[in-house]
């Protein structure tokens, strides 16, 4: 996630000091990505070095408030006109786990399959809850609409992680009936397709 571009698409409303800019981003999200105020402040002064933004002075607080310049509106207006590349995709750690764990002698794979997805699917029922609750249930206003299309990826992410793990567990198995792979210890024990799904359903109810 680009910070630095998030910062630059809040400044086009206006001036605004590091502070306000951690709480705009964040009633936007949610919270979903808390930003450290440290952070917006360093972001902050590498895009004025790039030209990108500016001061514009302190207000009678001390504040220092600062705007997007020219560069910084054509910035923003690339970001939001080009597509998020895929072709170099970010370090997913649950990935590289199960990556790890199908070669490191003594893991018990199907275990750590079957905590991952009962953690994943303790999240997709809070998602949930989530929104049909509060703000994202009935978004009255632009940034309840930004929180409950957040709150959209976060569900359709969970339920493609659960998705993902039993697909990584039907092939582990499958892997293990052709001799390719020792069988997870609780293959006897895992849930049947039918039972995973309808844990996936209960979870969207």
């Amino acid at each position: 996630m680009s910070v630095k571009l998030a910062l630059l698409a809040l400044l086009e409303q206006g001036p605004m000091y590091g502070y306000q800019l951690r709480t705009e981003f964040e009633e936007r999200t949610g919270a979903t990505w808390p930003l450290n105020v440290g952070q917006v402040y360093t972001t902050l002064a590498r895009l004025e070095r790039d030209g990108l933004v500016e001061g514009t002075g302190a207000d009678d607080e001390g504040h220092l408030h600062y705007r997007v310049t020219d560069a910084g509106r054509a910035e923003v207006s690339t970001w939001f006109t080009t597509p998020v590349p895929r072709t170099q995709p970010p370090r997913d750690e649950l990935a590289i786990k199960l990556a790890l764990a199908v070669t490191v002698p003594g893991v018990d794979i199907g275990a750590v399959i079957q905590k991952q997805r009962m953690a994943t699917i303790a999240a997709l029922q809070d998602y949930t809850r989530l929104k049909r609750t509060g703000r994202a249930a009935a978004p009255a206003e632009p940034a309840d609409l930004a929180w409950s299309l957040v709150l959209d990826s976060l569900v359709f992410d969970a339920e493609a992680e659960v998705r993902w793990l039993d697909h990584c567990e039907a092939r582990l198995r499958r892997a293990a009936a052709e001799g390719a792979l020792r069988p997870p210890a609780d293959a006897d024990h895992a849930p049947s397709d039918r039972t995973r799904s309808q844990h996936t359903d209960e979870a969207l109810r």
